[in-house]
């Protein structure tokens, strides 16, 4: 039974109805892994939990665990998988998607985390990356932006989409209808969480599905 959940953003923590069924989900608290998605950012070798974002939220939902880890240029490579191998719930952390994804393949976890049994969890940037694709917007010093498609994990075959700056006045602008012809798109602003458990996607807050260039919003089903 594999178990995936696509966060955008939460500016405080979980909804009371998430932290719920994160409840029902995660009995196993052994072992959680974060990965960071800015993982050459520190100047030692201590990780201070309380200043990450997505750790504070699972606190507050009283999601414990018996071990933490967090993986980033710090750790070597081979303890990096040997704890992804034996995790109970991996949370791929938000920050630089192309950062992220350009980490998780030099350190070779990219399989690793698709062949885990472990609930995945996954918040803005990690949700990108645990996609089968999404688009990277780039502003050039001309203000021009150019759009890069990326490989993610690809847990389901659709793309997502979340960024803090972008919602639906940005999405219908159509900047993601092309590839909304080569698959779904799910689009989500702040404050909105995607599960999809054994490949039943069910959704809570602001998220737009894309497809074939027409959007629609999705009704709360978590």
């Amino acid at each position: 039974m594999k178990t995936h959940y696509y966060f955008s953003w939460f500016n405080h923590f979980f909804p009371e109805k998430l932290v719920k069924l994160l409840h029902e989900d995660i009995p196993d608290r052994q072992s959680l892994v974060m990965i960071s998605a800015d993982p050459s950012n520190y100047e030692d070798n201590q990780v201070n939990f309380n200043d990450i974002s997505e750790w504070t939220w699972l606190k507050q939902a009283d999601i414990m665990f018996d071990e933490y880890h967090f993986i980033d240029y710090r750790m070597p490579k081979e303890d990096a998988q040997r704890f992804i191998q034996n995790a109970s719930v991996i949370f791929c952390c938000g920050g630089y998607p192309v950062l992220q994804h350009d980490f998780l393949a030099d350190y070779e976890l990219t399989d690793l985390i698709k062949n885990s049994n472990a609930v995945i969890l996954g918040a803005s940037a990690g949700s990108l990356n645990m996609a089968a694709k999404w688009l990277n917007m780039e502003t050039t010093s001309d203000e021009v932006e150019t759009s890069t498609i990326y490989d993610g994990i690809g847990f389901g075959h659709f793309a997502y989409e979340s960024h803090s700056q972008r919602n639906y006045a940005t999405f219908v602008q159509g900047y993601l209808f092309p590839l909304s012809e080569e698959m779904d798109v799910y689009a989500a602003e702040q404050e909105s969480a995607m599960r999809v458990k054994d490949g039943k996607i069910e959704t809570m807050g602001p998220i737009y599905l894309i497809s074939h260039s027409k959007i629609q919003k999705l009704a709360d089903t978590l």
